[in-house]
C-alpha cells in the first residue's frame, strides 16, 4: 500500500527562493488543506506557504494523515506511510536547499514530529499545535537526542481531545529529543487562539533570525 499526497493550496510563491525556507501546512483529523492557511499571517518573514491536503479520504470532504483507532495514539505503519508521501512530495516539488517550516494542528502536529524524526536536516523548525508524538522509535530519534534541535509544542489546558497520556508521551520525548519551548493555555481547548501564535510568531523569530 502506499500514499499520495494529490490536492494543495499555497500561497506567496512569488518569494519562492533557492535556500529560503518554506511553511509546509499540515492540517488536522477530518480537516482538509483549507484549514491552516488563515494562520500564515501571524507567521514572520513572508514566507512562501504549502498546505498540503492529508491522503486519507475520509468523504465528504474530510481527510486524515492516518486511521484514528486509538485517539493520540494511531497504527504506526499508518503514520509511516503517511510520512514517506510527504517527503515523496517535497522531493519532487521542493528545492533540496530549502529547509521547511513544518507547523502541524492535532494530527498534522503528530505529522511536523514525523518530518522531524525522519529526515532533521530539512527541517528548519517544528511548529506542534495540539499535536502529540508517535509512540514507536524513528530513524532519526538518537540524532535529535544528541543534537536537541528547537521546537515550541503548544496545547490548550481544557483540550479534552488528545488524552494526557499522548500529551504526557509527548512531553517526555520532546524534552529526551529536542530543546522543547512548551506553552499551554488556560481557557483553550482543542484550538489554536492569537496567544499560540504570538508564542509561535516569537518563536520562529528566535529561531530563523527573521
Amino acid at each position: 500500500m502506499t500514499l499520495a499526497i494529490t490536492d494543495l493550496v499555497s500561497g506567496r510563491l512569488e518569494n519562492l527562493e533557492t535556500g529560503k525556507p518554506i511553511v509546509l501546512l499540515l492540517h488536522g483529523y477530518g480537516s482538509n488543506e483549507e484549514d491552516l492557511p488563515g494562520l500564515v499571517r501571524f507567521l514572520p518573514g513572508n514566507l512562501p506557504w504549502y498546505s498540503l491536503r492529508a491522503p486519507v479520504d475520509l468523504g465528504n470532504g474530510f481527510f486524515a494523515w492516518a486511521n484514528r483507532v486509538t485517539p493520540g495514539n494511531p497504527p504506526s505503519p499508518d503514520v509511516e506511510l503517511a510520512t514517506e508521501a510527504i517527503w515523496q512530495w517535497v522531493d519532487s516539488h521542493l528545492d533540496e536547499k530549502s529547509q521547511l517550516i513544518v507547523l502541524g494542528f492535532s494530527q498534522g502536529g503528530l505529522m511536523a514530529t514525523q518530518l522531524l524524526r525522519t529526515r532533521p536536516e530539512r527541517v528548519a523548525a517544528a511548529v506542534i499545535l495540539a499535536g502529540f508524538t508517535l509512540d514507536a522509535v524513528q530513524p532519526a530519534d538518537s540524532l535529535l537526542a544528541t543534537e536537541k534541535p528547537k521546537v515550541i509544542y503548544c496545547r490548550g489546558l481544557q483540550d479534552d481531545v488528545i488524552s494526557p497520556e499522548a500529551v504526557q508521551r509527548t512531553v517526555t520525548w520532546l524534552k529526551a529529543h529536542t530543546t522543547a519551548e512548551i506553552h499551554s493555555y488556560d481557557g483553550l481547548g482543542h484550538s489554536i487562539d492569537e496567544r499560540v501564535m504570538d508564542d509561535v510568531a516569537d518563536c520562529l523569530k528566535s529561531v530563523l533570525s527573521l
